[in-house]
């Protein structure tokens, strides 16, 4: 029983000197996304608030389509947001369900001017619950911050 034990280990030790360690997809990845060559997925999960919070980002090139799921996985209300000349501000339209009152237009204009980028974004926040979607919005910036889709801003900056 040792020496089969004694065996298997070193059979195991021997492929793990043989495994090849391959290096993950550098920032070139992204730039072959952002040149409209590709794809790229992030889903994550926030605990907010006692809220669970379910975040997706597609990254599309010259654009992104993000879910904010609150508590379940319903697509909830959908809107499109891009930047309109010349005052370099954002429009936003309801695509599905919701009207413009709905906290996602709010969301969906301000990663526009914040982004530079068209978005299409998804929500199921609670229409009356403006701490939660400050809260969403906080953390769904700081990953495209994180991914390089935005960029921060310093603190002397105003909006």
């Amino acid at each position: 029983m040792a020496s089969e034990v004694n065996g298997n280990l070193e059979a195991l030790k021997t492929s793990m000197e043989n495994l090849n360690v391959q290096q993950q997809p550098s920032s070139s990845s992204r730039n072959d996304a952002a040149s409209g060559n590709g794809v790229e997925v992030t889903c994550f999960t926030e605990v907010v608030d006692d809220v669970t919070l379910h975040l997706q980002i597609i990254h599309l090139g010259k654009q992104i389509y993000a879910w904010i799921g609150c508590n379940s996985g319903k697509l909830g209300h959908l809107y499109a947001a891009a930047s309109t000349r010349p005052n370099n501000t954002a429009s936003v339209t309801c695509v599905l369900g919701g009207n413009s009152d709905n906290s996602g237009t709010g969301v969906a204009r301000r990663l526009v001017l914040k982004t530079g980028l068209n978005i299409m974004l998804a929500s199921n926040i609670p229409k009356n619950s403006p701490l939660l979607e400050a809260n969403a919005e906080k953390k769904l910036v700081e990953k495209l911050i994180h991914l390089g889709y935005a960029t921060p801003k310093s603190k002397g900056t105003s909006s």
